[in-house]
């Protein structure tokens, strides 16, 4: 029997080193499962690790697309299957871990089949959000599919266009592809999901976001200006320090504002992974348990 061990939490709460871990316990690889850490040139505000920092353990899906190219979760499904079906060629354990829920449930449970995208059509709306910001996109995503509408993340306009396109597309509401059926993996699924007390978290995600200034943020971000236009860009840590240098915010409150959305962001993440029984919890300090968990699952 195979096994993929998936590593579920919000973000600063240690992913990266528990996975690391594991990995070398068990001699096994990883995949990473971060929409934003896939981009070549977003390296500290998506605090994806550093090759030094991974301890020689084979890693998967990191820094492998630009941010001018169109990637999505249907992308990362092949990619992550590809890879997991590889690595058990050699290992009957191989690690998913990261922060995107969304990525982590197409790899276990699959997505549906989607049209593929008509490319001028998307910059269509890409300009139309560049221009006239995000509610326009909301507008038109009402008119054409409430019910998805209702449920979608109004400020996200990737969700919004994608959801658009697809209807201008086929005539056909985005939610009418939505049917939620899983799909069947030849590998048996462990889940475990990291927390810690609030307090030591957003302590923890005030310090990253600390650590990323030191490291070089602010020069990161003002080498990608010129791109803040497209979607991967549209995020936390990047977002706050355009309007830096649009100069609609001052640089502390940039900082300020990218600790209060990360602290944010953690807290979606976690009614997320609350959703899914199937995960079990770990302080990122109990790595031992973790492994008798993972060995007793094996097992049994």
């Amino acid at each position: 029997m195979n096994y993929l061990l998936v590593i579920g939490g919000p973000t600063a709460v240690g992913k990266t080193a528990v996975s690391i871990a594991l990995a070398q316990h068990f001699g096994c690889e990883i995949i990473s499962a971060d929409s934003r850490q896939i981009y070549q040139q977003m390296q500290i505000g998506t605090a994806r690790p550093f090759d030094h920092e991974l301890n020689g353990v084979p890693h998967h899906l990191l820094a492998h697309v630009s941010v001018e190219a169109n990637y999505d979760v249907s992308r990362f499904e092949s990619e992550a299957l590809e890879c997991i079906i590889t690595a058990h060629k050699t290992n009957n354990l191989i690690i998913l871990s990261g922060g995107t829920g969304l990525y982590i449930d197409a790899v276990c449970k699959g997505i549906d089949t989607m049209p593929d995208p008509d490319l001028r059509y998307r910059e269509v709306l890409n300009q139309l959000y560049k221009t006239q910001g995000i509610e326009p996109l909301q507008k038109l995503l009402y008119d054409c599919d409430y019910d998805y509408y209702l449920q979608v993340d109004k400020q996200n306009p990737a969700r919004l266009i994608r959801a658009i396109e697809i209807f201008q597309t086929t005539g056909i509401p985005y939610s009418q592809f939505r049917t939620q059926t899983h799909k069947t993996r030849p590998f048996e699924i462990i889940k475990i999901a990291l927390d810690m007390p609030r307090e030591t978290l957003y302590g923890r995600i005030n310090k990253r976001v600390e650590q990323m200034i030191e490291n070089g943020l602010i020069d990161e971000v003002k080498h990608l200006k010129p791109y803040q236009h497209l979607n991967p860009l549209n995020t936390v840590g990047y977002k706050e320090l355009f309007a830096y240098f649009d100069g609609n915010l001052k640089l502390s409150e940039a900082v300020e504002q990218i600790q209060n959305h990360s602290r944010a962001y953690a807290r979606k993440q976690l009614t997320w992974l609350r959703k899914d029984p199937a995960y079990n919890w770990f302080n990122p300090n109990e790595i031992d348990r973790m492994i008798a968990f993972v060995n007793e699952r094996i097992q049994n």
